[in-house]
């Protein structure tokens, strides 16, 4: 029968999801059996992993249908799978996995990547939030294992739930094995290279910094990920007359994220105030950055603001005027000596903030809610 068997499941494609890629790596180590998973996309490339995986093919692949869909084939693929723990990755996934817990009397361990009922696709759909904190309010009352990413959200859920989430933070592998794609900008010295990394969706600054860009023809900017937003963005960006200057390369695999890091001069982080997930939110893409060595132009908010200023890593912005975020990128690389102090106290920090330095508490965390269910 072998070791314990622990399935992930997950709304996204496995494609890009570093949270649970490493979940599943540090268990794997221990002896644990995992498998992830998660949905087809029609624009989703083969992946090959150490440990099992499958994608669920829908009809739906947005709206309500979309998640009413997907959770009845988890449903009924959890139902009769071999499985000892079921973990679950964000609360669009919960209902499914709660309910075979209930039925087949397994595990269930609930990891929140984000506030979802915070995020802004949905603080201005009143409707449909609601809905979202109906299944939330239901649900994670009834939970006994939950894990969060860090310790202003875990607060959250204690104060409204009174259910005291265990905090995983988001961060790097120590180390990654970077594939370099081709297509990754090289200008040389003519151009200051720009990163974003993450989903394209809105909030995250990313209109206003392509707006920006007419303002800073000596640099490029790249936008690594997906999202609701990338078709969208695709199409402003044609008609541009500095559209030359800017590059999207959609979702790709982690494993080739890290070389676009490694060749940029500023990485962005620029999630605006738009409800409590981004405002209490730690992106992982800082964390990313910090791994890479690379100066961050981010947003001046509560979480974010205090690693930044602790680790002193790059510069803090309250604006998203277009001609207020170019003089922000000038002035990051203005003052040669601060870049390079940003740049050194990025690596010397990233050693500390690594995956691994968790794995004693998320071996815990399984260990404990598998015994404590027997």
């Amino acid at each position: 029968m072998g070791g314990k068997r622990i399935i992930s499941v997950v709304t996204n494609d496995l494609e890009g999801d570093q949270r649970i890629h490493k979940t599943a790596l540090s268990l794997m180590k221990h002896g644990w059996e995992p498998m992830l998973v998660g949905r087809y996309l029609r624009d989703s490339q083969a992946i090959q992993r150490t440990y099992d995986t499958r994608r669920l093919k829908l009809i739906f692949n947005s709206g309500p249908l979309f998640y009413a869909s997907i959770n009845i084939r988890l449903f009924l693929f959890l139902l009769f799978v071999r499985v000892d723990l079921i973990l679950a990755n964000d609360l669009d996934t919960l209902p499914a996995a709660w309910l075979v817990s209930r039925i087949r009397g397994k595990t269930l361990v609930f990891d929140s990547h984000e506030y979802f009922t915070e995020v802004p696709e949905l603080i201005n759909r009143p409707r449909v939030q609601k809905i979202w904190k109906g299944i939330e309010g239901f649900l994670v009352p009834r939970l006994k294992n939950m894990i969060t990413v860090n310790e202003e959200i875990a607060s959250l859920f204690l104060k409204k739930y009174k259910i005291q989430p265990d905090v995983l933070m988001n961060l790097p592998l120590s180390v990654i094995n970077a594939e370099s794609p081709n297509e990754v900008p090289s200008g040389g010295n003519q151009y200051t290279q720009i990163l974003y990394q993450g989903a394209v969706n809105i909030g995250r600054g990313l209109e206003q910094m392509i707006a920006a860009m007419e303002y800073l023809p000596d640099h490029q900017l790249t936008i690594v990920g997906g999202g609701d937003l990338l078709h969208k963005l695709r199409n402003k960006v044609s008609i541009l007359a500095w559209k030359d200057n800017i590059h999207f390369t959609g979702r790709l695999p982690f494993e080739k994220i890290l070389a676009y890091a490694q060749k940029a001069d500023i990485g962005l982080s620029l999630e605006q105030d738009m409800g409590l997930n981004y405002r209490l939110s730690l992106p992982n893409k800082l964390f990313d950055y910090m791994k890479a060595g690379l100066p961050v132009l981010a947003s001046d908010l509560p979480v974010i603001r205090q690693l930044i200023k602790k680790l002193d890593i790059g510069l803090l912005i309250k604006q998203f005027d277009p001609q207020y975020l170019a003089s922000a990128v000038r002035e990051m690389t203005k003052d040669s000596a601060r870049y390079k102090k940003w740049q050194k106290n990025a690596l010397d920090a990233a050693p500390d903030y690594s995956w691994e330095s968790q794995e004693p508490l998320l071996l815990r965390i399984f260990e404990e809610a598998l015994l404590s269910s027997s």
